[in-house]
């Protein structure tokens, strides 16, 4: 019986010590990463944080309000205006939630097997791994801000997505974003 107390407590442990090499690993790491701009970033309204506003071949712009280099890597910021029915493929994302504020109009979502509208004011996460998609539904165009944490390589993707729509298609570039698309949107009209 003792044997047994002392397999388990040793079981416990080792564990334990591994999870702490790991954290150790990584406040290392953050703490050797260069420190995120001090500097006040202030983007106006319409505006996008690098004065160019972007696009991914369906209709609406996309403007980065937080860029990952704003944060270290932590949180990356769009508004995605005048959003039209239609939206993006049923994706995923392998290491970054997903976080939706409608500010404008209406829009349909689906994360995971869940299906839920949003008006103004509301809002949803779609977990890192877990299917999604999104569409404007009203008679207006709609307008959320979309918020990626960690930015990961969010901000790469929709500027290269942005300058070659093909890339989108490329499941090969997509996997490089930390990213895979799964399917058509249910929202697509045939």
């Amino acid at each position: 019986m003792q044997r047994r107390s002392f397999l388990r407590a040793i079981s416990s442990i080792v564990p334990a010590a591994g999870l702490q090499e790991i954290l150790a690993r990584q406040v290392e790491a953050q703490s050797a990463a260069p420190a995120p701009s001090s500097g006040l970033h202030v983007v106006g309204a319409g505006k996008d944080r690098f004065g160019q506003p972007h696009a991914l071949g369906f209709s609406s712009s996309l403007l980065f309000k937080v860029a990952g280099s704003d944060t270290n890597g932590g949180l990356f910021i769009i508004e995605h205006a005048h959003l039209q029915p239609g939206g993006p493929p049923l994706h995923l994302h392998f290491n970054q939630e997903e976080w939706f504020y409608a500010m404008e109009g209406e829009v349909a979502f689906q994360v995971g097997e869940q299906r839920v509208n949003l008006r103004s004011g509301e809002s949803v996460l779609a977990p890192r791994r877990i299917l999604h998609t999104f569409s404007s539904i009203g008679a207006t165009p709609a307008r959320m801000l979309i918020a990626f944490c960690p930015a990961g390589k969010m901000e790469q993707y929709f500027q290269s997505v942005g300058a070659n729509p093909k890339l989108n298609a490329d499941p090969e570039f997509l996997q490089k974003c930390e990213m895979e698309l799964v399917g058509p949107s249910p929202f697509w009209k045939s």
